[in-house]
């Protein structure tokens, strides 16, 4: 054994202990120093796998982006009606009826609980301070959004139109393969949270073509006002969350100005978000818009993670107007446009679309345009007794498009 010959020594200590013989000491140091080494030899076999193991793992991980489905793509297009005119036009004129129709209804049923709290005198009251608020839109003028009912003005005249514009949006950004199964979202100047309905409608479409895996969003509202924050929670318990297959959605509420947001005061995390998204959220007055972009711009910086991207949702006339340009079938001009916008929020263009009710750029009548509504668009079936009844509207109320869609990524 002292001459290093392992397999006669192996031998020897086999057969003694087959005869029933105690070891020397020497003989028993010989074995444990074998075992020893059998264990040596096995550790670092099970370390050699392991690091086997680890080379294979980030090539064999499952991916967490959701892979577009063509028979999906193909549904929304027929249903939505769904025309490329050009590389950046969009029409649509159609609608998901029974995903829209069932979001419709119980945002009826919800106003109307509200208002049934009030009593009539006091209702009209309330009514008749927020819906002026809220026509300073109409005036190019920008809300203060201050009134406890101007949630739910909001609601009735402007929720679900936006809710089709951000499905639409939603859904190009899932063309695109850029929607993971868990996603953490911003949300700038949130409303009552029109961003995650537009998400939550889509993902409930998708879910019916294919088994998507759980789904995990954090969802982050900044908003000013707290009174459409806790609205847009309060419909979205009653509503997402009944759903069969109610995505699993984190809420997280930062109430802030957007005009007096501080990075050292903010509750909001750097470098976490996959999209930032700011949804008709652009000032009209030069001076306010200026402080915002600024802000928008460090927010965008500091918030979004490596692969993250901002998404920017404007109406075609408010862009256009910022640069003192009109409308039209001119797609260079267009472009400089929408790259000047980018540059001046410190991003870069992936890719933009105008989503359009009509099959043209260059501006129309409101009569035209409301004949073409009246004729061609889906209307708000349920919705429009309700705008009739307090707002005293004679026509139907229709779910159109007028907008830009914009990708981006820090520049």
């Amino acid at each position: 054994m002292s001459r290093g010959d392992n397999k006669n020594a192996v031998k020897i200590l086999q057969e003694i202990q087959k005869s029933g013989a105690k070891f020397s000491w020497l003989e028993k140091l010989f074995r444990d120093k074998l075992r020893l080494e059998r264990l040596s030899q096995e550790s670092q076999d099970e370390i050699a796998n392991l690091r086997q193991q680890l080379t294979v793992i980030p090539e064999s991980k499952p991916d967490l982006l959701l892979t577009p489905s063509s028979d999906f793509i193909d549904f929304i297009s027929q249903t939505f009606n769904l025309v490329q005119h050009d590389k950046y036009k969009l029409q649509a004129t159609g609608i998901e009826e029974r995903i829209f129709e069932y979001l419709e209804t119980q945002l009826v049923d919800y106003i109307n609980d509200e208002f049934s709290k009030f009593p009539e005198q006091q209702l009209s009251k309330k009514l008749a301070d927020a819906i002026d608020d809220i026509n300073n839109l109409k005036r190019g003028k920008d809300p203060d959004y201050r009134y406890s009912l101007t949630p739910h003005v909001y609601f009735m005249k402007y929720f679900l139109e936006n809710v089709y514009c951000l499905y639409l949006a939603w859904f190009l950004i899932y063309q695109h393969g850029l929607l993971n199964h868990k996603m953490n979202i911003l949300d700038i100047a949130a409303g009552p949270g029109t961003v995650a309905y537009g998400l939550a409608l889509l993902l409930q479409s998708v879910n019916e073509f294919v088994t998507l895996p759980q789904i995990h969003i954090s969802y982050y509202s900044l908003e000013k006002q707290d009174t459409f924050q806790y609205r847009g929670l309060q419909f979205w318990r009653q509503y997402i969350e009944s759903q069969a297959k109610p995505i699993n959605a984190y809420y997280r509420f930062v109430t802030n100005d957007i005009l007096n947001w501080q990075k050292q005061a903010s509750s909001v995390p750097e470098k976490f978000f996959d999209f930032i998204v700011v949804s008709h959220c652009f000032f009209s007055d030069a001076d306010t818009r200026v402080k915002a972009h600024n802000n928008y711009k460090e927010i965008f910086a500091n918030g979004l993670n490596d692969q993250g991207y901002v998404l920017l949702i404007i109406q075609d006339k408010k862009l256009f107007k910022i640069y003192n340009c009109q409308l039209s079938e001119d797609q260079e001009k267009e472009r400089n446009i929408i790259n000047q916008f980018l540059l001046e929020l410190g991003l870069k263009l992936v890719w933009y679309q105008y989503l359009t009710s009509r099959d043209s750029r260059n501006p129309c009548s409101a009569t035209e345009f409301s004949k073409f509504a009246e004729q061609t668009l889906p209307k708000q079936i349920y919705m429009t007794p309700l705008i009739q009844k307090y707002f005293g509207q004679k026509y139907s109320s229709n779910y159109k498009l007028d907008d830009y869609v914009i990708l981006g990524k820090r520049g």
